[in-house]
């Protein structure tokens, strides 16, 4: 990773109060967090998904969580709802959360190490047999 982006990444973490995959399973089943799947179609077709996550892709993420956008989706109904973005490893949700932050999603997070660390710690997983890689 080039200095740049891992500056980047340090100071977007920053910023959040990331899960593990085992609190963002406690936070969905007991805290109504959403969980949101930033992957594109190829990775959830390899690997599979995570039961009751909201697919959204990346480049439409702040217009279907903006609670005050005409485009929003259903479940994007309060601000203060824990919101935990996923990619793959946990790079990218970093800083899409973040983004969601600065819209005022107070409550945005992501899932450290993703989809794979999700996968590996043996949380429900649907779909195409999992392999970490």
């Amino acid at each position: 990773m080039s200095p740049r982006v891992e500056t980047l990444l340090d100071t977007a973490r920053s910023r959040l109060v990331r899960l593990t995959p085992e609190q963002a399973a406690h936070a969905v089943t007991y805290e109504r967090a959403l969980l949101v799947d930033t992957r594109p179609a190829a990775d959830r077709e390899r690997y599979g998904t995570i039961p009751g996550a909201l697919v959204v892709d990346r480049n439409v993420l702040e217009w279907r969580l903006d609670p005050t956008s005409p485009h929003r989706l259903e479940q994007a109904d309060d601000p203060r709802r824990t919101v935990i973005v996923f990619c793959n490893e946990g790079y990218a949700s970093s800083l899409a959360a973040v983004s969601l932050r600065d819209l005022g999603l107070v409550n945005a997070t992501d899932l450290i190490g993703g989809f794979h660390a999700w996968a590996a710690a043996g949380l429900p997983v649907t779909g195409t047999a999992p392999t970490v890689p």
